[in-house]
Protein backbone atom coordinates (compact mmCIF):
# COMPACT_ATOMS: atom_id res chain seq x y z
CA UNK A 1 0.00 0.00 0.00
CA UNK A 2 1.16 3.51 -0.72
CA UNK A 3 1.08 6.30 1.87
CA UNK A 4 -2.43 7.43 0.91
CA UNK A 5 -3.80 3.90 1.16
CA UNK A 6 -2.08 3.36 4.51
CA UNK A 7 -3.52 6.61 5.83
CA UNK A 8 -7.03 5.61 4.72
CA UNK A 9 -6.57 2.08 6.05
CA UNK A 10 -5.44 3.13 9.52
CA UNK A 11 -7.98 5.96 9.70
CA UNK A 12 -10.79 3.48 9.03
CA UNK A 13 -9.24 0.97 11.44
CA UNK A 14 -8.90 3.52 14.27
CA UNK A 15 -12.39 4.94 13.71
CA UNK A 16 -14.00 1.50 13.59
CA UNK A 17 -12.03 0.26 16.61
CA UNK A 18 -12.80 3.38 18.66
CA UNK A 19 -16.52 3.43 17.86
CA UNK A 20 -16.91 -0.33 18.37
CA UNK A 21 -14.93 -0.27 21.63
CA UNK A 22 -17.08 2.60 22.89
CA UNK A 23 -20.21 0.63 22.01
CA UNK A 24 -18.85 -2.49 23.77
CA UNK A 25 -17.92 -0.50 26.89
CA UNK A 26 -21.28 1.25 27.03
CA UNK A 27 -23.06 -2.08 26.56
CA UNK A 28 -20.92 -3.61 29.33
CA UNK A 29 -21.66 -0.69 31.65
CA UNK A 30 -25.39 -0.95 30.93
CA UNK A 31 -25.34 -4.70 31.54
CA UNK A 32 -23.31 -4.27 34.75
CA UNK A 33 -25.70 -1.62 36.06
CA UNK A 34 -28.77 -3.70 35.23
CA UNK A 35 -27.30 -6.84 36.83
CA UNK A 36 -26.13 -4.96 39.90
CA UNK A 37 -29.59 -3.49 40.45
CA UNK A 38 -31.09 -6.94 39.96
CA UNK A 39 -28.67 -8.49 42.47
CA UNK A 40 -29.37 -5.71 44.92
CA UNK A 41 -33.15 -6.25 44.68
CA UNK A 42 -32.73 -10.00 45.07
CA UNK A 43 -30.45 -9.52 48.07
CA UNK A 44 -32.93 -7.13 49.69
CA UNK A 45 -35.83 -9.56 49.25
CA UNK A 46 -33.73 -12.46 50.56
CA UNK A 47 -32.57 -10.59 53.67
CA UNK A 48 -36.08 -9.23 54.22
CA UNK A 49 -37.46 -12.75 54.07
CA UNK A 50 -34.92 -13.93 56.66
CA UNK A 51 -35.63 -10.93 58.90
CA UNK A 52 -39.38 -11.60 58.67
CA UNK A 53 -38.82 -15.28 59.54
CA UNK A 54 -36.72 -14.37 62.61
CA UNK A 55 -39.25 -11.71 63.69
CA UNK A 56 -42.03 -14.26 63.33
CA UNK A 57 -40.14 -16.73 65.57
CA UNK A 58 -39.58 -14.03 68.24
CA UNK A 59 -43.23 -12.90 68.18
CA UNK A 60 -44.40 -16.53 68.33
CA UNK A 61 -42.08 -17.24 71.29
CA UNK A 62 -43.37 -14.18 73.12
CA UNK A 63 -47.00 -15.05 72.45
CA UNK A 64 -46.46 -18.60 73.75
CA UNK A 65 -44.73 -17.32 76.88
CA UNK A 66 -41.41 -18.81 75.93
CA UNK A 67 -38.10 -17.15 76.53
CA UNK A 68 -35.63 -15.98 73.93
CA UNK A 69 -34.05 -18.72 71.87
CA UNK A 70 -31.33 -18.61 69.27
CA UNK A 71 -32.55 -18.10 65.67
CA UNK A 72 -31.75 -20.93 63.30
CA UNK A 73 -28.72 -20.58 61.06
CA UNK A 74 -29.00 -19.32 57.51
CA UNK A 75 -26.17 -20.11 55.13
CA UNK A 76 -24.01 -17.14 54.24
CA UNK A 77 -25.97 -14.85 56.54
CA UNK A 78 -25.21 -13.47 60.04
CA UNK A 79 -28.01 -12.31 62.31
CA UNK A 80 -27.87 -9.76 65.11
CA UNK A 81 -30.61 -8.87 67.59
CA UNK A 82 -30.77 -5.50 69.34
CA UNK A 83 -33.07 -4.75 72.30
CA UNK A 84 -35.04 -1.64 73.03
CA UNK A 85 -32.05 -0.17 74.88
CA UNK A 86 -29.96 -0.70 71.69
CA UNK A 87 -27.84 -3.38 73.28
CA UNK A 88 -26.83 -6.34 71.16
CA UNK A 89 -28.38 -9.41 72.74
CA UNK A 90 -27.43 -11.86 70.04
CA UNK A 91 -24.85 -12.03 67.32
CA UNK A 92 -22.45 -9.27 66.44
CA UNK A 93 -22.86 -6.10 64.46
CA UNK A 94 -19.14 -6.00 63.83
CA UNK A 95 -17.09 -2.83 63.74
CA UNK A 96 -19.43 -1.14 61.27
CA UNK A 97 -21.30 1.91 62.44
CA UNK A 98 -24.74 2.52 61.02
CA UNK A 99 -27.94 4.07 62.33
CA UNK A 100 -30.29 1.62 63.98
CA UNK A 101 -33.48 2.25 62.06
CA UNK A 102 -35.44 0.24 59.57
CA UNK A 103 -33.39 0.38 56.39
CA UNK A 104 -31.36 -1.51 53.79
CA UNK A 105 -27.68 -0.54 53.66
CA UNK A 106 -24.64 -1.51 51.66
CA UNK A 107 -21.47 -0.88 53.67
CA UNK A 108 -17.97 -2.08 52.84
CA UNK A 109 -18.41 -5.67 51.68
CA UNK A 110 -21.72 -6.27 53.43
CA UNK A 111 -25.33 -5.74 52.59
CA UNK A 112 -27.30 -5.04 55.76
CA UNK A 113 -31.02 -5.12 56.37
CA UNK A 114 -32.41 -3.66 59.60
CA UNK A 115 -35.96 -4.71 60.44
CA UNK A 116 -38.36 -3.63 63.19
CA UNK A 117 -40.73 -6.48 62.44
CA UNK A 118 -40.50 -7.81 66.05
CA UNK A 119 -42.60 -4.89 67.31
CA UNK A 120 -40.54 -4.97 70.56
CA UNK A 121 -41.60 -8.50 71.48
CA UNK A 122 -39.22 -10.05 74.04
CA UNK A 123 -37.82 -6.49 74.26
CA UNK A 124 -36.11 -6.99 70.90
CA UNK A 125 -36.52 -3.98 68.65
CA UNK A 126 -34.18 -4.61 65.71
CA UNK A 127 -33.31 -7.67 63.67
CA UNK A 128 -30.07 -7.03 61.77
CA UNK A 129 -29.35 -9.40 58.87
CA UNK A 130 -25.95 -9.18 57.14
CA UNK A 131 -24.48 -10.97 54.13
CA UNK A 132 -21.42 -10.82 51.86
CA UNK A 133 -23.20 -12.64 49.04
CA UNK A 134 -24.04 -9.44 47.14
CA UNK A 135 -20.42 -8.32 46.94
CA UNK A 136 -19.23 -11.80 46.00
CA UNK A 137 -21.71 -11.88 43.13
CA UNK A 138 -20.70 -8.35 42.09
CA UNK A 139 -17.02 -9.34 42.03
CA UNK A 140 -17.84 -12.39 39.92
CA UNK A 141 -19.95 -10.21 37.64
CA UNK A 142 -17.09 -7.73 37.21
CA UNK A 143 -14.62 -10.50 36.36
CA UNK A 144 -17.01 -12.05 33.85
CA UNK A 145 -17.78 -8.72 32.20
CA UNK A 146 -14.10 -7.78 32.10
CA UNK A 147 -13.25 -11.09 30.43
CA UNK A 148 -16.07 -10.75 27.90
CA UNK A 149 -15.11 -7.12 27.13
CA UNK A 150 -11.46 -8.03 26.55
CA UNK A 151 -12.43 -10.99 24.36
CA UNK A 152 -14.96 -8.85 22.46
CA UNK A 153 -12.40 -6.11 21.86
CA UNK A 154 -9.84 -8.65 20.60
CA UNK A 155 -12.42 -10.18 18.25
CA UNK A 156 -13.54 -6.70 17.20
CA UNK A 157 -9.97 -5.58 16.45
CA UNK A 158 -9.43 -8.71 14.32
CA UNK A 159 -12.75 -8.08 12.58
CA UNK A 160 -11.87 -4.40 12.12
CA UNK A 161 -8.56 -5.40 10.53
CA UNK A 162 -10.31 -7.80 8.13
CA UNK A 163 -13.03 -5.27 7.30
CA UNK A 164 -10.39 -2.59 6.73
CA UNK A 165 -8.61 -4.88 4.29
CA UNK A 166 -11.89 -5.64 2.51
CA UNK A 167 -12.80 -1.94 2.56
CA UNK A 168 -9.44 -0.98 1.09
CA UNK A 169 -9.42 -3.65 -1.62
CA UNK A 170 -11.62 -1.78 -4.16
CA UNK A 171 -9.83 1.48 -3.32
CA UNK A 172 -6.47 -0.24 -3.83
CA UNK A 173 -7.66 -1.63 -7.16
CA UNK A 174 -8.98 1.77 -8.24
CA UNK A 175 -5.76 3.52 -7.23
CA UNK A 176 -3.77 0.89 -9.14
CA UNK A 177 -6.03 1.46 -12.15
CA UNK A 178 -5.45 5.20 -11.93
CA UNK A 179 -1.69 4.72 -11.54
CA UNK A 180 -1.68 2.39 -14.54
CA UNK A 181 -3.84 4.87 -16.41
CA UNK A 182 -1.42 7.72 -15.73
CA UNK A 183 1.47 5.49 -16.79
CA UNK A 184 -0.36 4.44 -19.97
CA UNK A 185 -1.35 8.03 -20.70
CA UNK A 186 2.25 9.16 -20.52
CA UNK A 187 3.27 6.24 -22.73
CA UNK A 188 0.47 6.81 -25.26
CA UNK A 189 1.10 10.54 -25.46
CA UNK A 190 4.79 9.92 -26.02
CA UNK A 191 4.17 8.13 -29.36
CA UNK A 192 2.27 10.88 -31.25
CA UNK A 193 4.25 13.67 -29.59
CA UNK A 194 7.54 12.03 -30.61
CA UNK A 195 6.19 11.46 -34.13
CA UNK A 196 5.12 15.10 -34.36
CA UNK A 197 8.47 16.33 -33.10
CA UNK A 198 10.41 14.16 -35.57
CA UNK A 199 8.13 15.01 -38.49
CA UNK A 200 8.36 18.73 -37.81
CA UNK A 201 12.14 18.43 -37.44
CA UNK A 202 12.43 16.63 -40.79
CA UNK A 203 10.15 19.18 -42.45
CA UNK A 204 12.32 22.03 -41.19
CA UNK A 205 15.48 20.34 -42.44
CA UNK A 206 14.04 19.59 -45.88
CA UNK A 207 12.47 23.03 -46.20
CA UNK A 208 10.14 21.54 -48.78
CA UNK A 209 6.67 20.02 -49.03
CA UNK A 210 6.72 16.32 -48.22
CA UNK A 211 3.37 14.45 -48.28
CA UNK A 212 4.74 11.64 -46.08
CA UNK A 213 5.80 14.06 -43.36
CA UNK A 214 2.45 15.83 -43.46
CA UNK A 215 0.67 12.49 -43.27
CA UNK A 216 2.65 11.56 -40.15
CA UNK A 217 1.81 14.91 -38.63
CA UNK A 218 -1.86 14.43 -39.49
CA UNK A 219 -1.96 10.93 -37.95
CA UNK A 220 -0.22 12.07 -34.75
CA UNK A 221 -2.49 15.09 -34.45
CA UNK A 222 -5.58 12.91 -34.80
CA UNK A 223 -4.27 10.51 -32.17
CA UNK A 224 -3.77 13.38 -29.75
CA UNK A 225 -7.20 14.78 -30.58
CA UNK A 226 -8.83 11.37 -29.97
CA UNK A 227 -7.10 11.13 -26.59
CA UNK A 228 -8.30 14.60 -25.69
CA UNK A 229 -11.90 13.81 -26.70
CA UNK A 230 -11.91 10.53 -24.76
CA UNK A 231 -10.48 12.05 -21.60
CA UNK A 232 -12.80 15.07 -21.83
CA UNK A 233 -15.87 12.87 -22.25
CA UNK A 234 -14.99 10.77 -19.21
CA UNK A 235 -13.80 13.65 -17.04
CA UNK A 236 -16.74 16.02 -17.51
CA UNK A 237 -20.38 15.17 -17.06
CA UNK A 238 -22.27 15.64 -20.29
CA UNK A 239 -26.00 16.11 -19.89
CA UNK A 240 -28.30 14.17 -22.13
CA UNK A 241 -30.07 16.43 -24.56
CA UNK A 242 -32.71 15.56 -27.12
CA UNK A 243 -30.94 15.83 -30.45
CA UNK A 244 -32.19 16.24 -33.98
CA UNK A 245 -32.06 13.19 -36.20
CA UNK A 246 -28.84 12.84 -38.18
CA UNK A 247 -27.93 10.56 -41.06
CA UNK A 248 -25.69 7.90 -39.52
CA UNK A 249 -24.30 7.08 -42.96
CA UNK A 250 -22.75 10.52 -43.32
CA UNK A 251 -21.24 10.49 -39.81
CA UNK A 252 -19.93 6.95 -40.27
CA UNK A 253 -18.35 7.85 -43.63
CA UNK A 254 -16.59 10.82 -42.04
CA UNK A 255 -15.27 8.59 -39.24
CA UNK A 256 -13.94 6.01 -41.71
CA UNK A 257 -12.28 8.77 -43.72
CA UNK A 258 -10.83 10.24 -40.52
CA UNK A 259 -9.13 6.94 -39.64
CA UNK A 260 -8.07 6.15 -43.21
CA UNK A 261 -4.54 7.45 -42.71
CA UNK A 262 -4.11 5.50 -39.47
CA UNK A 263 -5.30 2.25 -41.07
CA UNK A 264 -3.09 2.78 -44.12
CA UNK A 265 -0.06 3.21 -41.84
CA UNK A 266 -0.64 -0.40 -40.74
CA UNK A 267 -1.57 -1.60 -44.20
CA UNK A 268 -5.16 -2.24 -43.10
CA UNK A 269 -8.00 -1.84 -45.59
CA UNK A 270 -11.29 -0.35 -44.35
CA UNK A 271 -14.24 -1.79 -46.29
CA UNK A 272 -17.36 0.34 -45.86
CA UNK A 273 -20.89 -0.46 -46.96
CA UNK A 274 -23.49 1.89 -45.56
CA UNK A 275 -27.09 2.83 -46.13
CA UNK A 276 -28.78 6.03 -45.08
CA UNK A 277 -30.41 5.79 -41.64
CA UNK A 278 -31.82 8.64 -39.51
CA UNK A 279 -31.34 8.52 -35.75
CA UNK A 280 -31.70 11.12 -33.00
CA UNK A 281 -28.23 11.44 -31.47
CA UNK A 282 -25.69 14.18 -30.89
CA UNK A 283 -23.37 14.13 -33.88
CA UNK A 284 -20.24 14.55 -31.73
CA UNK A 285 -21.18 11.53 -29.66
CA UNK A 286 -22.04 9.54 -32.77
CA UNK A 287 -18.58 10.35 -34.16
CA UNK A 288 -17.01 9.33 -30.86
CA UNK A 289 -19.04 6.09 -30.87
CA UNK A 290 -18.00 5.14 -34.42
CA UNK A 291 -14.45 6.41 -33.92
CA UNK A 292 -13.79 4.29 -30.84
CA UNK A 293 -15.06 1.13 -32.53
CA UNK A 294 -13.01 1.76 -35.69
CA UNK A 295 -9.89 2.83 -33.78
CA UNK A 296 -10.20 -0.24 -31.55
CA UNK A 297 -10.51 -2.49 -34.57
CA UNK A 298 -7.39 -0.93 -36.14
CA UNK A 299 -5.40 -1.33 -32.90
CA UNK A 300 -6.13 -5.02 -32.51
CA UNK A 301 -6.00 -6.00 -36.19
CA UNK A 302 -2.94 -7.63 -37.68
CA UNK A 303 -0.98 -5.50 -40.18
CA UNK A 304 -1.99 -5.92 -43.83
CA UNK A 305 -5.46 -7.20 -42.90
CA UNK A 306 -8.91 -5.70 -43.37
CA UNK A 307 -11.84 -4.35 -41.37
CA UNK A 308 -15.40 -4.70 -42.62
CA UNK A 309 -17.81 -1.93 -41.65
CA UNK A 310 -21.46 -2.01 -42.62
CA UNK A 311 -24.60 -0.05 -41.78
CA UNK A 312 -27.85 -1.62 -42.90
CA UNK A 313 -31.40 -1.25 -41.54
CA UNK A 314 -30.09 0.63 -38.53
CA UNK A 315 -27.57 -2.07 -37.58
CA UNK A 316 -23.89 -1.18 -37.53
CA UNK A 317 -21.36 -4.02 -37.78
CA UNK A 318 -17.63 -3.51 -37.27
CA UNK A 319 -15.69 -6.71 -37.91
CA UNK A 320 -11.96 -7.18 -37.70
CA UNK A 321 -9.76 -10.22 -38.21
CA UNK A 322 -7.25 -9.51 -35.48
CA UNK A 323 -6.20 -11.05 -32.20
CA UNK A 324 -9.72 -11.48 -30.81
CA UNK A 325 -10.87 -11.69 -27.18
CA UNK A 326 -11.04 -14.78 -24.97
CA UNK A 327 -14.63 -15.75 -24.11
CA UNK A 328 -14.07 -15.52 -20.35
CA UNK A 329 -12.84 -11.93 -20.75
CA UNK A 330 -15.78 -10.62 -22.79
CA UNK A 331 -17.74 -9.64 -19.68
CA UNK A 332 -14.99 -7.20 -18.61
CA UNK A 333 -14.24 -5.40 -21.89
CA UNK A 334 -16.47 -2.41 -20.99
CA UNK A 335 -14.84 -1.80 -17.61
CA UNK A 336 -13.04 1.50 -17.52
CA UNK A 337 -9.22 1.26 -17.55
CA UNK A 338 -9.51 -2.46 -18.25
CA UNK A 339 -6.96 -3.81 -20.70
CA UNK A 340 -6.96 -7.52 -21.32
CA UNK A 341 -3.93 -7.50 -23.59
CA UNK A 342 -0.68 -5.62 -24.13
CA UNK A 343 -0.86 -6.21 -27.90
CA UNK A 344 -1.59 -2.56 -28.59
CA UNK A 345 -1.41 0.62 -26.58
CA UNK A 346 -4.37 2.42 -25.13
CA UNK A 347 -6.00 3.60 -21.93
CA UNK A 348 -8.64 0.93 -21.61
CA UNK A 349 -11.39 3.55 -21.94
CA UNK A 350 -12.51 3.23 -25.57
CA UNK A 351 -15.12 0.52 -25.09
CA UNK A 352 -16.19 2.10 -21.80
CA UNK A 353 -17.09 5.23 -23.76
CA UNK A 354 -18.90 3.11 -26.36
CA UNK A 355 -21.01 1.46 -23.68
CA UNK A 356 -21.76 4.77 -21.98
CA UNK A 357 -23.03 6.35 -25.22
CA UNK A 358 -25.09 3.29 -26.19
CA UNK A 359 -26.74 3.28 -22.76
CA UNK A 360 -27.43 7.00 -23.00
CA UNK A 361 -29.28 6.61 -26.32
CA UNK A 362 -30.78 3.16 -25.84
CA UNK A 363 -28.61 1.51 -28.48
CA UNK A 364 -28.26 -2.25 -28.18
CA UNK A 365 -24.65 -3.47 -28.35
CA UNK A 366 -23.50 -7.05 -28.91
CA UNK A 367 -20.04 -8.54 -29.34
CA UNK A 368 -18.74 -11.83 -30.64
CA UNK A 369 -15.08 -12.73 -30.57
CA UNK A 370 -12.69 -15.64 -30.92
CA UNK A 371 -8.99 -15.69 -30.14
CA UNK A 372 -6.77 -15.15 -33.17
CA UNK A 373 -9.82 -14.90 -35.44
CA UNK A 374 -11.12 -11.44 -34.67
CA UNK A 375 -14.10 -9.63 -33.18
CA UNK A 376 -17.50 -8.43 -34.35
CA UNK A 377 -19.28 -5.49 -32.70
CA UNK A 378 -22.96 -5.06 -33.56
CA UNK A 379 -24.92 -1.91 -32.68
CA UNK A 380 -28.69 -1.80 -33.21
CA UNK A 381 -30.07 1.73 -33.40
Amino acid sequence: MNSLEKKSFYSFLVLYTFSSSLFILLSAFWYYTAQKNSFERNQYYKLQHIADAVSKEIISAHMQGKGFHTPKDYEGVSIGLVDIKQNTVYGSLGSKHFPLKESFLIIDKHSILISTGTSDHLNIRFVVVQSEEFFMRIETLKQNIFGVVILSIIVMVILAWLLSRIFMRPIHEKIKQIEDFVHDTAHELNTPVTALRMSVSRAIKKQAYDPKILKNISISTKQLFDMYNALSYLSFESKFEVSDAIDLQETLSKSVLYYQELSESKGIVLNLQAESFAFKIDETKASMLFGNLINNAIKYSHPSSQIDISLKNGVLIVQDYGIGIAEEKLSKIYEIYNRETEYAGGFGIGLSIVQKITQEYGIKIEVESKLNKGSVFRLSF
